[in-house]
């Protein structure tokens, strides 16, 4: 049955949300694998009710700051397919004119103020604003993506500690998918629970189920709720997974010599939160016929993305210094 306090048109939108996200990353990574997208390309694939669930709680006048693997919360917050393809192929009719590539969309009329490839970088941004809407009294929030990676780095505590202290209306959300690159967050990081770091900044910190799309959606409702009052940040942490490698094209994490167990990663797989949403909703809430037309509409969505991507041109190599915010 579904949750008394979703509509069944949300609950199907957020469905249809992570279903983009998968199908999107996932052609993504093929792509790529033929050789066919240029520079680097970081998936989320295993991670999609984390953003949909987070970015559901938000309104189009809020922002997001995102992360290196940031293509799902870009799609969560509002993100046309047909750009940000274009955009991962370096052609000009993408959202940042083909000159950002996969680590470096960007929207502001969505919000979307950036992917980011620096760790932990988004975590200032947020924060900074979260201090331009206390300051004009307006009423937007920020929610910020971040890894458990990330949440070892300088910038996490400062960026807490500020938020904190002067009260500001952001939402920070850890996506700990257990691994930083290729290193195991629990041999790196002084806690089991990132969200135990909230104490020590004076805020609320909620473990979450972050391969359950409902419970995300809610907690970061609680959250946006409670900045948009004045009352401070909450720190969120969505417990996931990621399937692929770190970067795709990395097969490190696969045999003998892996520093990802195999059964590990089968057993998280069996997490999915597409599955999970499908064996909680259908067919009590949905039948299998509207969730199969939501995956097939999803489907032709991707195929004409990237065929608007292959058909699209490069821009011109005088356009090279346009739109930077300064010159040499």
């Amino acid at each position: 049955m579904a949750d008394a306090t979703i509509s069944t048109e949300k609950l199907l939108d957020m469905y249809r949300t992570m279903q983009t996200i998968r199908q999107f990353e996932s052609r993504v990574r093929d792509i790529f694998k033929e050789g066919k997208l240029p520079g680097f390309v970081h998936v989320s694939i295993g991670e999609e009710a984390s953003a949909t669930g987070g970015a559901a709680a938000l309104t189009v006048k809020d922002y997001i700051t995102s992360t290196h693997r940031g293509h799902g919360h870009l799609i969560a917050k509002g993100g046309e397919v047909k750009p940000m393809m274009a955009e991962l192929f370096g052609k000009k009719t993408g959202y940042c004119k083909g000159k950002g590539g996969s680590m470096h969309i960007a929207n502001f009329s969505l919000g979307i103020l950036g992917a980011n490839g620096i760790v932990g970088a988004g975590l200032p941004l947020a924060t900074g604003a979260a201090l331009a809407a206390k300051v004009r009294g307006s009423s937007e929030v920020a929610l910020c993506f971040f890894g458990d990676g990330a949440s070892n780095e300088g910038t996490f505590h400062e960026s807490l500690n500020i938020a904190s202290s002067w009260k500001l209306p952001v939402v920070f959300m850890c996506e700990n998918n257990l691994y930083g690159e290729f290193t195991a967050g629990k041999d790196v990081t002084s806690v089991k629970d990132i969200a135990d770091r909230a104490r020590g900044h004076d805020m609320p910190g909620v473990v979450l189920n972050g391969n359950d799309v409902v419970e995300v959606y809610e907690a970061t409702c609680q959250a946006v709720e409670r900045a948009r009052k004045g009352q401070g940040p909450t720190l969120l942490e969505c417990k996931t997974y990621r399937w692929e490698g770190h970067v795709v094209g990395e097969e490190a994490f696969l045999g003998k010599k892996s520093y990802r167990p195999a059964d590990e990663i089968e057993a998280w797989k069996k997490r999915c939160p597409l599955l999970t949403f499908e064996q909680r909703f259908v067919p009590d809430t949905f039948s299998q016929a509207e969730i199969e037309k939501v995956q097939a509409e999803v489907a032709q969505s991707i195929d004409e993305a990237v065929q608007f991507a292959q058909d699209s041109p490069y821009p011109e190599p005088e356009e090279a210094l346009e739109d930077m915010f300064s010159e040499a």
